[in-house]
């Protein structure tokens, strides 16, 4: 019994201890007597007790680090503050933990001498514009520099960019002045095109205006026209008629006569002489009996 009780102490003293599970997204380096053995993974593991150790455990999580904004001076010599975010991962565990010494730290600096460099070949301007531009140098260089590290760069963000009080107030004015520039512009423009709109409303009214007077003098000679035809269609239908009905020398006189006669009953003041002279006498004596029927 006091042996069960001995081995089932060296158990939970000596074993037990010695099982690791490792989880997923975690690797362990593990030394033999100071030095490196392997990298554990994720799973069920047993270390040797007294010889083997967990050197360190490291996340292969992407790691984000924001860094306090560092001092730059650009190439027209402007100074101002710029604070960078980098994301990283772990790509190798044996590196990271034996490539350097304090690699946050490493990193943070690394960033900071590399912003300086790049920056420093930008003007103001362009500081401000270029952000994409320093992003993927930056990128570029720290993956280069870390790669020996087990470090992986996925990407660098410059957060914020911030010039000088006096420069901000220059450039605050500046687009201040920008700003109302393109006001006035737009203004001027929409001006422009209401004047244009009203012009050529003006001149669509004025065209449908002569178009409508062009079409009502149409229609009016049209009826003058047809009026015309109508009455000469008339005469020409009453001159046949009278052809047709072989109307002779008495008939038209008598006609003549008719004519006469409501003339006579008129105001008027002309006087008619027939076009056949030989028959002045007989018109005069048919006029003379009409006047004294009137009296």
């Amino acid at each position: 019994m006091e042996v069960f009780i001995i081995i089932l102490l060296l158990v939970v003293i000596f074993v037990i201890p010695n099982i690791k599970i490792v989880p997923q997204a975690k690797s362990y380096v593990i030394e033999r007597l100071g030095s490196y053995l392997t990298t554990w993974h994720n799973g069920l593991h047993f270390k040797v007790p007294f010889i083997d150790r967990v050197s360190n455990k490291v996340t292969l999580k992407e790691i984000v680090k924001d860094f306090a904004p560092q001092p730059v001076i650009t190439k027209d010599n402007v100074t101002m503050q710029i604070d960078t975010v980098v994301y990283f991962q772990i790509t190798d565990p044996k590196l990271y933990t034996y490539g350097i010494e304090n690699p946050i730290s490493a990193i943070e600096n690394l960033t900071a001498t590399t912003l300086r460099n790049i920056i420093g070949e930008l003007e103001l301007d362009q500081t401000l514009t270029s952000r994409d531009i320093i992003n993927s140098k930056m990128r570029s260089i720290l993956d280069e520099a870390t790669d020996p590290w087990g470090i992986k760069v996925n990407r660098v963000e410059v957060k914020n960019i911030l010039p000088p009080r006096d420069i901000q107030e220059a450039m605050e004015k500046q687009m201040r002045a920008e700003r109302e520039r393109r006001e006035k512009i737009l203004q001027a423009e929409g001006e422009k095109k209401s004047s244009i709109l009203i012009a050529e409303g003006e001149k669509e009214s004025a065209i449908l205006k002569a178009e409508a007077q062009k079409e009502a003098q149409i229609k009016m000679a049209e009826g003058e026209a047809e009026a015309l035809l109508k009455i000469k269609k008339a005469e020409a239908d009453g001159i046949k008629l009278l052809k047709e009905a072989k109307a002779d020398a008495s008939v038209l006189t008598l006609k003549s006569y008719e004519t006469l006669a409501k003339i006579a009953d008129g105001q008027s003041t002309k006087i008619i002489i027939p076009s056949d002279m030989k028959d002045i006498a007989s018109f005069g004596t048919v006029i003379n009996e009409m006047i004294d029927k009137k009296k």
